[in-house]
């Protein structure tokens, strides 16, 4: 009543959108806030997370290395060092024989025997002596 009366009939409409987008503006101003708050907060907790699991991560490894160290140590007390001092025989390479003079295809042998495929040529009389029906 108060306002209708101060700014009057035709002008209290504008003022109202007016003061109710500044409203929203304001609300919407303290929600930006409210969240980047929270956001921090959040941060701030996996900050500390994250240092609480690399250090759990640190203390899991010391322990592996000290016990590897450990277990090196009885290994080496239990086995002649000898052993480790030598180094490792690896095998000769031996150059595979072969013979030059003959070429030899690419399609294997077990393949032609399966699918009939002659590996060896033959001469007429070869064949005529082979093939004579009896």
């Amino acid at each position: 009543m108060v306002a209708l009366l101060v700014i009057g009939p035709e002008k209290l409409p504008k003022v109202a959108r007016t003061v109710g987008a500044l409203l929203g503006k304001a609300q919407r101003y303290v929600a930006d806030v409210k969240a980047e708050v929270n956001r921090s907060m959040e941060l701030d907790e996996l900050k500390k997370m994250r240092e609480s699991f690399e250090g759990a991560a640190r203390e899991v490894e010391n322990s592996i290395q000290t016990e590897a160290g450990a277990l090196e140590a009885a290994l080496t007390d239990s086995v002649d060092p000898p052993v480790f001092s030598r180094e490792p025989q690896y095998p000769v390479y031996k150059r595979p024989q072969k013979n030059w003079r003959v070429k030899q295809g690419a399609t294997p042998h077990w393949y032609k025997a399966r699918t009939g495929v002659r590996t060896k040529a033959l001469s007429g009389a070869a064949r005529v002596a082979r093939y004579r029906p009896r």
